[in-house]
């Protein structure tokens, strides 16, 4: 019993590993150790649920899983960022509700429900980015520093030009030296991934320009 019981555990936080590798490689919030670990924990539980109390205890498997669904929530939660119309991160929440059914189903011996349930997790997040690529509009969160003034108007007047919808802006200044250093916030709309590439490279040009954060 012990060594299905193993081989249980090792099964769901493989499948777990697998989403978090490709996780990992997108470089997003959660990775292979969060996906490795719920996916671990949450076979755990049903199996504890499952076997843990003795042949003659009359628990309820579907309690526990319950309280795992639960409790997954809280930490996807953590992993959503808003930030005015910007959200990010809801894909990483859902990427992690789903592992955690992958580690219930294989805990509770459903190895090939959990198997393909991991092949259609990686269906949905890598097939889809493929398919939709430069479908439908981007959103994306850039942070930038300037010394220069003008280029915050260099920098709106790009994004009018190319016909980009900027959803927030928000720019502060503060005294450097014998100058001013203003960093700016923006959320910004684009048709597609190459127009956020030619954005990018257009706010590299600039002279006195630092982009500290584009996702």
């Amino acid at each position: 019993m012990e060594g299905t019981l193993i081989l249980r555990l090792t099964v769901a936080a493989l499948l777990g590993g697998i989403i978090g590798f490709d996780r990992e490689y997108r470089a997003k919030e959660a990775g292979l150790r969060t996906h490795f670990l719920v996916a671990l924990g949450s076979a755990l539980f049903m199996i504890v649920s499952m076997y843990g109390f003795g042949e003659g205890a009359k628990g309820d498997p579907g309690r526990v899983a319950a309280q795992v669904v639960t409790g997954i929530g809280f930490i996807g939660a953590g992993s959503i960022m808003i930030h005015k119309q910007f959200v990010r991160g809801l894909t990483t929440a859902s990427g992690l509700w789903a592992t955690a059914g992958i580690g219930l189903a294989v805990g509770g011996g459903m190895y090939w429900i959990g198997i393909a349930a991991m092949l259609l997790t990686l269906a949905g997040l890598e097939l889809s980015t493929l398919v939709f690529k430069s479908v439908g509009l981007h959103t994306s969160l850039l942070v930038f520093s300037t010394t220069d003034d003008e280029n915050l108007t260099r920098v709106l007047a790009q994004i009018h030009e190319k016909g980009y919808n900027l959803v927030s802006y928000e720019a502060s200044h503060e005294t450097v030296g014998d100058g001013n250093l203003f960093r700016v916030t923006m959320v910004v709309k684009t048709r597609n991934y190459a127009d956020d590439t030619h954005l990018f490279q257009f706010m590299q040009s600039l002279p006195g320009l630092t982009i500290e954060k584009m996702e």
